[in-house]
């Protein structure tokens, strides 16, 4: 959760364990009421990212904010990736997670 909390600045909500062998974290951003959860089972469930282009993105209207999570990020050992499909590159910033998940931080609105 290093990654997501104080890398990309989410916040840790909720934690659990023992739900029939499961534990997890619930985060989020502060003030908005969407959350992401990450669970896994004690025994181990091995599960790679299927592809490249299997993102979770983010929009993000101020470019300052996403040089800063960027630039944290660096200083944590993960460094922007070319990302699969072009469209990402032109305003966004492409990340992978420990797991190799890709995580893009996309300058722009979306409403």
């Amino acid at each position: 959760m290093d990654f997501y909390v104080n890398g990309l600045g989410l916040k840790q909500i909720q934690k659990f364990k023992g739900n029939r062998g499961y534990e997890g974290v619930i985060i989020g951003l502060p003030d908005v009421h969407y959350h992401l959860k990450f669970t896994r089972h004690i025994d181990g469930s091995p599960c790679p990212a299927p592809t490249k282009d299997n993102l979770l993105v983010f929009y993000i209207t101020n470019k300052e904010e996403i040089n800063k999570v960027s630039e944290r990020l660096q200083k944590m050992r993960y460094g922007e990736v070319e990302p699969d499909n072009g469209y990402w590159k032109k305003q966004g910033v492409t990340i992978e997670d420990p797991d190799g998940w890709r995580i893009v931080l996309m300058h722009r609105s979306y409403e």
